[in-house]
């Protein structure tokens, strides 16, 4: 267990090519697949840094969204071994990856919720172990709690956007007041922004002044 721990706060080997002092070298950094550029209405990856024709004629419910990676390899093996395997140790590789290229610094951080049933399964919240190590590095604070998931709504893969909406309508209930805050939204995977749309209205109707979407990483 404290080899564990000790790996954790101070990895030896990049997790990819095994180079001794860091879990992320350089070179194995360089190449992971980063989704930059990508629309900053949806986070969609495309060719060029602005608004994609969509947002800018329905323009999402959140202010702005970003993920860090495509939704490739290595990085999708990394997020199925947290989601999936319970290796909570990728959640502190993910923020520490994170970390350094966030887009703004907001108020507070809140973490998708799972449904207490599916949480109480699954043991721990993707979403909310990557934003723990996020908080942990940058100072923002971290609320996995403001959050609540009213009803456990089914698995949103195969689904089409608007099965997506429909699943996801009125899912979400905010427990505090945050009038006046700029807010970060965290999942693990953005898809079509389904979860994290509703999730945004309800943090409007909290009084959010400013909400940006932000995942681990975005389908293409």
């Amino acid at each position: 267990m404290v080899d564990g721990w000790l790996g954790l706060i101070f990895p030896s080997a990049c997790a990819w090519c095994g180079a001794p002092g860091s879990d992320a070298c350089a070179d194995c950094r360089a190449g992971l697949p980063w989704n930059d550029p990508a629309c900053p209405g949806c986070a969609r990856p495309q060719v060029h840094g602005e608004r994609c024709g969509h947002c800018a004629a329905k323009p999402p419910p959140y202010d702005a969204a970003w993920t860090a990676f495509r939704l490739e390899v290595p990085v999708q093996k990394e997020i199925h071994r947290l989601k999936y395997q319970g290796q909570l140790i990728e959640a502190a590789r993910l923020g520490r990856l994170l970390a350094p290229r966030l887009p703004s610094r907001p108020d507070l951080i809140l973490p998708v919720p799972l449904h207490r049933w599916r949480l109480a399964r699954r043991g721990y919240n993707q979403a909310g172990e990557v934003a723990r190590h996020l908080g942990r590095l940058t100072g923002i604070p971290v609320d996995p709690r403001a959050a609540r998931r009213l009803r456990p709504t089914p698995d949103q893969i195969g689904l089409t956007a608007v099965e997506r909406r429909r699943n996801l309508k009125g899912a979400f209930h905010i427990r505090t007041s945050l009038e006046g805050l700029h807010v970060a939204l965290l999942d693990d995977v953005m898809t079509t922004g389904a979860t994290l749309a509703e999730l945004a209205r309800a943090c409007r109707q909290a009084g959010a002044a400013r909400i940006e979407a932000w995942a681990v990483a975005r389908t293409a």
